[in-house]
């Protein structure tokens, strides 16, 4: 049942199927082209965040499980099976693959849901689209990308070549659990690497399917698993190991760190960070539409609970439009995003992926009000859907940047709005911080907007829009946001290295 059919889908329908879905789990990895039990019997427990139940129990992976799917993958990239099948034949199956991806979309998009509260509309409607996206331009990138003839002296021939590092390992976060995983593996597919994904522990039910599909698309075994586990253990041996080329992270700043520690104290591997982010969204007095940018902001920030590394969360907004933004923001984004039953099409925000997180957002919320900021509307959890891990949407405003809730990363639906007097206290208030991932500003004239896009510290800028953007635009950021770029071709070519090749020529005729 593809996309297209089950955007009809209402919440009876969606009942249904999630209640199928969950006596159906797979367990078990998947490793080197089949379904594999951890070796030491470990398990651990998934749990639906709209409820607090617990779905099922999934294999725990450990040291020696990363071993297997690790020792598979560099058995399958040094047979050539993957990384020297002709660009043609791997691009075939690569299309196969998002084909059979929307072939297998309500299940797919029900164990989303399920397993971290994204409200299924967002799923079929945004992520498996996307994931779909993904995978089909990284596989037109296969035979678009090359290497070099350089000029050289008569009597030699140089050219570079552009070939895979080998065995990729990818460490995805639960928030966009089948679309981060597919900004790393589609890329690192394409460009003819094998592949060992470590999903979140809170999102492990999707992606060991993805890398079925992949082998029913025609993918060789060995060439795909999926090694699910805590981080900790499964995704720190996979950072450690000494047979992985790349090791490709999205998550936390404090971890993203350590993957760099993990390289150093291994192989010198590859690394690939991003991090997160605080991005702020700046809005000039002359900006174009009030109303538009106002919608941005509240979109910006309550899209997926908040749960957003570029969410913009910062709304710094210059003082002659500040009292009349907060009130329209007020007026028009507290009840944008309703919390609901994520299975319900109709909802629009949905649980956030723990009771942990949600306390912690909470917590976040009590100190914002502590430090003297403005609380709005929101800063509470809806007593209705206990004992779901829900948190109402939540504006804050007279927010300044020395406040906790300006500086670190929230993950959840808190919006603080800022004030600034002129250009250059804006620019400065957006750069004082550690992130650097995304910003927009708004504004009619093009002097401002040209001096902001080269003042801001960060690795896209958006102009009057916010998250816009398609396969050409790089996404990763500056400072401690990290260094990746993904969705982009310089996101192939990451998951590749060049090889210079020198060949001395005879002189015409042949020696003298």
């Amino acid at each position: 049942m593809n996309l297209q059919s089950i955007a009809q889908h209402d919440l009876a329908r969606w009942q249904s199927v999630a209640q199928d879905a969950r006596q159906r789990v797979e367990p078990r990895h998947f490793i080197d082209g089949d379904w594999a039990d951890s070796i030491d019997g470990g398990r651990f427990e998934t749990i639906d965040p709209s409820s607090g139940e617990v779905i099922a129990e999934i294999a725990a992976g450990s040291e020696k499980d990363i071993d297997r799917a690790v020792a598979a993958a560099k058995k399958a990239f040094r047979s050539g099976c993957w990384s020297r099948m002709a660009p043609r034949d791997r691009m075939a199956v690569l299309y196969r693959f998002a084909d059979l991806i929307s072939e297998n979309a309500e299940q797919l998009a029900v164990l989303e849901t399920l397993d971290m509260g994204k409200p299924i509309s967002d799923v079929i409607n945004v992520d498996l689209p996307l994931v779909c996206e993904t995978i089909r331009f990284m596989a037109e990138c296969i035979d678009k990308v090359d290497g070099a003839v350089t000029n050289t002296a008569a009597d030699a021939m140089h050219f570079i070549l552009r070939e895979p590092l080998g065995v990729v390992g990818a460490i995805t976060p639960w928030n966009y659990p089948m679309l981060m995983a597919a900004w790393k593996f589609a890329p690192a597919l394409a460009a003819g690497n094998c592949v060992v994904l470590k999903p979140a522990e809170q999102s492990p039910m999707s992606c060991p399917r993805l890398a079925e599909l992949f082998m029913e698309a025609g993918g060789p075994a060995g060439v795909f698993s999926v090694v699910n586990g805590m981080g900790e253990v499964a995704g720190q041996a996979l950072a450690l190991h000494h047979d992985v080329a790349k090791i490709s992270f999205t998550g936390s700043t404090e971890v993203g760190k350590l993957m760099l520690q993990y390289a150093g104290q291994s192989n010198m591997k590859h690394v690939g960070l991003e991090c997160g982010g605080k991005s702020p969204q700046i809005f000039m007095s002359d900006l174009p539409d009030l109303g538009q940018a106002v919608e941005a902001a509240y979109r910006g920030i309550y899209e997926n609970m908040g749960e957003v590394c570029n969410a913009g969360s910062r709304l710094l907004v210059q003082r002659s439009i500040y009292d009349e933004f907060v009130e329209r923001f007020r007026s028009e984004g507290q009840f944008a995003y309703r919390p609901g039953q994520p299975l319900d099409p109709a909802t629009s925000m949905g649980p956030l992926v723990t009771k942990g997180d949600q306390r912690r957002v909470l917590d976040m919320i009590e100190t914002g009000s502590a430090e003297g900021a403005r609380l709005v509307f929101g800063g509470d959890a809806p007593a209705e859907l206990e004992p779901g891990a829900f948190v109402n949407p939540t504006l804050f405003a007279d927010v300044n940047n020395e406040m906790s809730i300006a500086r670190q990363e929230i993950f959840g639906p808190v919006a603080c709005v800022i004030p600034f007097d002129g250009l250059e206290e804006a620019v400065h208030i957006a750069n004082d911080t550690i992130y650097g991932l995304a910003a927009s500003l708004w504004t009619r004239d093009v002097d401002t907007a040209m001096h902001m896009v080269r003042s801001i510290e960060s690795g896209v800028v958006w102009v009057n829009t916010f998250d816009a953007g398609d396969f050409t635009q790089p996404f990763g950021g500056y400072k401690q946001s990290g260094n990746a770029r993904d969705k982009c071709i310089d996101s192939f070519k990451s998951y590749t290295q060049t090889k210079s090749a020198w060949i001395q020529l005879s002189p015409p005729g042949g020696a003298s």
